[in-house]
């Protein structure tokens, strides 16, 4: 059975579309900017182009008209040249200013803006003949040729179509009024250009999710390229469980080392231990300084009995302060009724130990633990 984990069939990351931004692999449609270029600049034609024409028949009109004056006036021309810019020059930028935020958009549209050297960067793969022979005869090709076949009967369609419907307006200008059928055919020019840019449109619509499902195909991560590309972000599962066992044993070491500094070890009696530690002259709560479950709980009470801490059997109060305490935090002041009664108890035992109190009573079995702690 094939390897599946060499087989692109995961999705793309974010970190993988991310670095393949920086090196100008986005989804692009060619098609796209070419329609809203042609688009745009039939919009602009279509308001500024009768601007433009009448600029332009006025100039027409100047420069062939000479006095025998103007003939032998060497400055004319500069002045014709200057009325020529004059009145032109504001409804051309205005449709050239048009045209670059159609092209401007049409490039961005898809995929966003984005800047990069690398895309311009040499690649020996773009000189080898057996690249040039899988880009002339693959699949993108393929897909190519038929836009360009679709493109050429579309458009075809479309001035088969601006003709059928000016045919019988374009028959009739020659019996129109002069200069009226001039700025006639211009309407005519405007609305049939505006017709044969719009045979774009649906070119560019059948392109974009094509571009779109192409890009995501080609950034399309093996199991293997997503596993590593994981390791690389969250680290080595195995070396992060070594660091994981190792800040372990340092957090199990600065415990053991504060056992024999408590004043009373509360066990299970065999699946927990805790530490308690209270400092009568300080202002703080009790403090719990070490705990263990199982073999860590019987390690503190092997070190409990070798420095004589006392130990003392409560199996809820145990697990209670397990759970809800953390080393060095102070015990909830839910539990100290609890904790009080204990640390009572060990201490009138140390007294009676060393003869300067009586032998104290047992330690009550049900000490006062809230619901909501229990364990």
């Amino acid at each position: 059975m094939a390897d599946d984990s060499y087989e692109k069939t995961e999705e793309p990351t974010p970190k993988k579309l991310e670095d393949a931004r920086k090196k100008g692999q986005i989804a692009r449609s060619r098609e796209l900017s070419t329609a809203l270029v042609l688009v745009f600049s039939a919009i602009a034609f279509f308001f500024v182009g009768s601007i433009i024409a009448k600029a332009m028949f006025e100039v027409m009109k100047r420069s062939f008209t000479l006095s025998r004056d103007e003939t032998y006036d060497k400055i004319h021309m500069f002045q014709i040249l200057e009325m020529a810019v004059t009145e032109s020059s504001l409804p051309v930028m205005m449709f050239m200013i048009i045209s670059l935020i159609g092209g401007v958009y049409g490039s961005i549209a898809l995929g966003g803006y984005n800047f990069t050297w690398k895309s311009a960067a040499p690649k020996g793969n773009r000189l080898s003949p057996l690249e040039g022979f899988k880009r002339m005869f693959g699949m993108n090709a393929l897909v190519e040729l038929i836009k360009g076949i679709a493109k050429v009967l579309v458009i075809g369609f479309m001035a088969y179509l601006a003709l059928y419907i000016f045919r019988d307006e374009a028959l009739h200008l020659d019996m129109e009024l002069y200069p009226l059928n001039l700025f006639h055919a211009l309407n005519m020019v405007e609305w049939a250009f505006l017709l044969l840019c719009c045979g774009m449109i649906p070119i560019a619509l059948i392109d974009v999710p094509y571009q779109s499902f192409k890009h995501n195909k080609e950034m399309k991560m093996t199991l293997q390229e997503v596993k590593d590309e994981r390791k690389n972000a969250e680290g080595d599962p195995q070396v992060k469980g070594r660091i994981r066992r190792l800040q372990y044993q340092a957090s199990a070491n600065r415990m053991m080392q504060a056992v024999p500094e408590a004043d009373v070890i509360v066990t299970n009696p065999t699946h927990y231990s805790v530490a308690i530690k209270y400092e009568q002259d300080g202002d703080r709560a009790p403090i719990m300084v070490a705990k263990g479950a199982d073999e860590l709980a019987m390690h503190i009470r092997k070190i409990a009995n070798a420095h004589d801490v006392p130990i003392i059997q409560s199996p809820m109060l145990a697990r209670a302060i397990y759970y809800s305490t953390e080393p060095d935090q102070e015990i909830p002041s839910k539990l100290f009724m609890a904790v009080a009664q204990v640390l009572a108890y060990v201490y009138q035992l140390k007294a009676y130990k060393k003869g300067k109190a009586s032998r104290p009573k047992a330690l009550k079995k049900n000490l006062p633990i809230p619901p909501e702690l229990r364990r």
